[in-house]
């Protein structure tokens, strides 16, 4: 969800375009369009069971999306919205998570090796073992000790390397200590997840860390921009207390994209007006009464319009946001707020609509196609994060002159 979603959807095709052979390999937590099931199954072991999983493919913009399908992914998070993949409700964990995304990274380093894929008319058959995974924040944190653990001594993945990639460093994937046997990795990695910190969530001291684990067994750890490596290393508040292991890896920061065919404003179908460099000045103005329209606020385009699209946590400042909105009430202006997330957030949002009926409009749910209107219509872009690794939302909104 979120950046991260952005992000494989709109990296792969563009590697796949450079001549790459390129693999995405997600969780099935839902009935994904075009995506059929392979036929192909994969015993994995979790804890002290096997548990069997199904490998289902599509083939879209040059890239082999391939879906891991288990009960714990489509049964629990299947007509439900995107922020109910980690929990029933917001900030709410799933308690066999750890089994959840174990499977993930398992099911990951079968795929290559096990699916005969043959849609690219430029590559045909299985990936081989001559691949790199490029593994992307806390959930993927335990595939480099599987490979080590699991393929490499027995001579499979020889050649393979392992790039790991973090996104938000706030979110680490911390369980249990006692928990580490069932992950069914050998005492050597024990010490890779081995950490302690001062929290008492999902126990109190001592716990396993998948990130840790991560950044401590890739070849290479990479990030989202040159700035948000510098934060990383800078100290725990920033490194969120793992600068330390940061440091001693190393970690090289790539500035995030963005997905360039999803996000043109000349060929944009979400919007009113299509429009270009040179005709963008009458498109945005039409778009912006097209929204208007859409948020139920008065129509006039002289007025400035201000927008916020994004998840409803501390991250992203909705609370940063609100604190505002009374002071800008006081010059004629309107506002729109896209965004779902935790329920006080949300609450929050709509009471400012409530306050200021007429001249502000709060959308609580998941909306893409009013997103893309937004961008379109608003004259300002509101940004009010605490921090942003690097934030796609600023890239989106130079795209489409806001």
């Amino acid at each position: 969800t979120g950046g991260l979603g952005d992000v494989l959807g709109g990296l792969p095709p563009a590697m796949a375009a450079n001549g790459h052979r390129v693999m995405v390999i997600s969780p099935r937590y839902d009935q994904y369009k075009d995506a059929w099931d392979t036929s192909v199954v994969a015993e994995i072991k979790v804890a002290d069971r096997y548990e069997r999983v199904r490998f289902f493919h599509c083939y879209k913009r040059g890239v082999d999306r391939v879906f891991i399908d288990h009960p714990s992914f489509l049964e629990k998070v299947w007509g439900k919205t995107g922020e109910k993949i980690y929990g029933p409700d917001t900030g709410v964990d799933y308690k066999d998570n750890q089994m959840r995304f174990s499977l993930l990274c398992q099911a990951a380093l079968e795929a290559p090796r096990i699916l005969n894929l043959n849609n690219n008319p430029y590559f045909k058959g299985t990936y081989g073992e001559d691949v790199v995974f490029v593994c992307n924040d806390w959930h993927t944190g335990p595939l480099a000790s599987y490979l080590k653990n699991n393929y490499q001594p027995n001579g499979i993945y020889r050649n393979a390397k392992v790039a790991f990639c973090i996104h938000n460093i706030s979110y680490q994937g911390r369980f249990a200590f006692e928990d580490y046997p069932e992950l069914n990795l050998s005492e050597r990695f024990r010490s890779s997840f081995d950490f302690i910190d001062g929290y008492d969530t999902p126990v109190e001291g001592r716990k396993i860390n998948w990130m840790k684990a991560g950044i401590l067994e890739a070849d290479r750890v990479l990030t989202v921009s040159p700035y948000y490596a510098e934060e990383l290393i800078s100290g725990i508040a920033r490194g969120c207390e793992l600068d330390n292991i940061m440091r001693l890896t190393g970690i090289t920061g790539i500035v995030n994209g963005m997905d360039v065919s999803e996000w043109d404003p000349s060929k944009d179908k979400y919007i009113t007006a299509k429009y270009d460099a040179t005709t963008a000045i009458e498109a945005k103005a039409l778009n912006k009464e097209a929204l208007q329209a859409e948020a139920g606020l008065p129509v006039d385009r002289k007025i400035p319009l201000i927008a916020f699209i994004g998840r409803l946590e501390e991250q992203k400042g909705p609370d940063v946001m609100a604190a505002a909105i009374p002071e800008l009430m006081q010059e004629d202006v309107q506002i729109v707020l896209l965004g779902t997330g935790k329920k006080k957030f949300e609450k929050l949002l709509k009471s400012m609509e409530e306050k200021y009926p007429g001249k502000v409009r709060a959308v609580v749910k998941f909306n893409a196609p009013l997103a893309h209107l937004i961008m379109a219509g608003a004259d300002v872009l509101a940004v009010p994060s605490r921090f942003e690794p690097c934030g796609l939302i600023q890239l989106q909104g130079m795209r489409y002159g806001t």
